[in-house]
């Protein structure tokens, strides 16, 4: 059976994955979104259990801002997104310290008076990655097409991309030696903080161009998406079948099928248990991490991917708790989301930083009459779970009982009384999050930004083959792999021009952006 012409197929309704199907669905192309799922969103959706709604990994979203991700793709699809704002964005618990991250940063400079100056740059250089960013800015390049596109965006802004030449090679930490703030052991403890949950690594690690924007959240805004994150994606299934897209659940996809070095089309077996079935595609974008595309290739994986594989440092999983809790427990007026770090020395993660987001009080859809769904999670090394089930399923589940204990009481000396409140409790591991969402090992939140030279583009090594997600640059956050499907759409366009005769949709939105 032959490839339908320009025929599209995306793995996975993700929000890069579900982004990059909407945009080429408007520009006229046949899309199919296959998702192993029942429902859309992925490590960004939510979930419905026992009168909860509980968003499974991703609880606060930003780049709705003017510029922002978000914003642009709304303004280019016509969609108007189901999302509330609130401030303070979430406050962070350290010990002797509780900082509300505003918009304003009031709170943050009233306990960190001296670090005034490093915010004002930051604000600086974010402003301007925001700017590139809306610009189409592809890092890293892959091709002369894009190498001509980032000199050219880089020549339009001049003279102000040169504020980022200083920063493009330094970590996070030797911009805050330059401010003098780098023996300021609780404000370097407040930004890693920051750091872990926006750019998977801390101030030694992260590059500081691509910090800058990561702590730049509070600043721009932190909404709410009505009934859970998960309307983000809804919202972008329901555009993507107005413009006559396809989406198909519980298809997993089980291999993909190469001739020649071109993908021909991808195996899909509906449900756990149904047979496999060859779909053909002209194009194929995976919204899956490199890990799990070079399995799904077998042996046809390029050999660069296949090396990349056993070379690039896995990213973070997560250890989450869903809690249904009373609301008559919590204290009156409490922020919805806190982060809680429960020593000022040592590594974060492992219980050791903690990150509670409960539903918003306004939204009566999230959970029953009097009640809250709250998410709480802790970064955890994804293979440590494995390694235990392997050996001892008794001492896994005694695992999870440990985290379990540790994060309700992190949460405790943050939110006194929270545990008395608890009427529904379900612990979940990586090996959990693998199983719901084919995560490869059940990592999730994106690989950890620590050089802009060793970020990721889309490329693949087979022509007609295209990653998105949070594995690919910026990564992280519904907002980064917003911007990495507005570039995917655009490369896959370029790479497959629709045929002369068919529907190109030139006055449909997004069009003129990714031409």
């Amino acid at each position: 059976m032959a490839a339908v012409t320009n025929s599209v197929i995306v793995i996975g309704a993700g929000i890069g994955g579900l982004s990059t199907a909407t945009l080429l669905a408007a520009a006229g192309y046949p899309v199919t979104v296959l998702e192993g799922q029942s429902y859309p969103g992925g490590c960004a959706s939510t979930f419905y259990h026992q009168g909860y709604r509980f968003d499974s990994g991703a609880t606060v979203a930003g780049g709705f801002q003017p510029n922002g991700p978000h914003h642009l793709l709304g303004e280019r699809l016509n969609i108007r997104w189901p999302v509330r704002q609130h401030d303070p964005a979430w406050v962070v618990h350290l010990p002797g310290y509780d900082i509300a991250l505003t918009q304003d940063q009031a709170d943050v400079l009233r306990h960190f008076p001296a670090s005034e100056r490093f915010w004002a740059a930051q604000s600086a250089v974010a402003n301007l990655g925001w700017s590139l960013s809306a610009q189409g800015l592809p890092w890293p390049p892959t091709n002369a097409h894009e190498v001509l596109r980032l000199i050219r965006v880089g020549l339009l802004n001049l003279p102000q991309d040169l504020l980022l030449l200083p920063l493009a090679f330094r970590s996070t930490f030797g911009w805050l030696q330059q401010h003098g703030l780098a023996q300021d052991s609780a404000f370097v403890r407040f930004v890693d903080a920051q750091l872990l949950i926006s750019a998977q690594t801390t101030s030694r690690q992260a590059n500081a161009i691509y910090s800058a924007t990561a702590l730049d959240l509070a600043r721009q805004g932190v909404y709410h998406v009505r009934g859970g994150i998960g309307g983000l994606a809804e919202t972008l299934v329901n555009k993507l079948r107005d413009l006559g897209g396809d989406i198909r659940y519980k298809h997993r996809v089980t291999q993909i099928h190469t001739d020649g070095g071109r993908v021909t089309g991808v195996s899909v077996r509906q449900g756990r248990r149904g047979r496999d079935e060859f779909l053909p595609a002209a194009f194929v974008v995976a919204n899956v991490t490199p890990w799990s595309l070079d399995t799904l290739l077998g042996a046809a994986s390029p050999r660069r991917l296949r090396h990349e594989t056993q070379r690039r440092r896995r990213g973070w999983g997560a250890f989450v708790l869903h809690v249904g809790v009373q609301a008559d427990h919590l204290p009156p007026g409490l922020p919805d989301h806190h982060q809680i770090i429960s020593s000022m020395d040592g590594p974060l993660g492992e219980g050791r930083s903690v990150y509670v987001s409960m539903s918003p009080e306004w939204d009566t859809s999230r959970a029953p009459a009097g009640h809250r769904a709250v998410t709480i999670s802790t970064h955890t090394d994804v293979q440590p779970w494995w390694d235990i089930l392997a050996q001892d399923e008794t001492a896994y589940h005694a695992r999870k009982a440990d985290y379990t204990e540790t994060l309700l009481a992190a949460v405790e000396t943050a939110l006194p009384g929270f545990r008395r409140g608890i009427r529904l409790l379900l612990p979940g591991s990586p090996v959990t999050y693998q199983f719901y969402t084919d995560r490869h090992l059940g990592m999730v939140g994106g690989l950890p930004q620590t050089s802009l030279l060793a970020a990721r583009g889309p490329r693949t090594g087979l022509p007609n083959l295209r990653l998105v997600g949070d594995s690919i640059f910026p990564g992280q956050s519904t907002a980064g792999v917003t911007l990495g499907a507005l570039r995917v759409a655009a490369d896959v366009q370029r790479v497959l021009p629709l045929g002369r005769g068919q529907d190109t949709h030139a006055a449909s939105p997004g069009y003129e952006m990714m031409k």
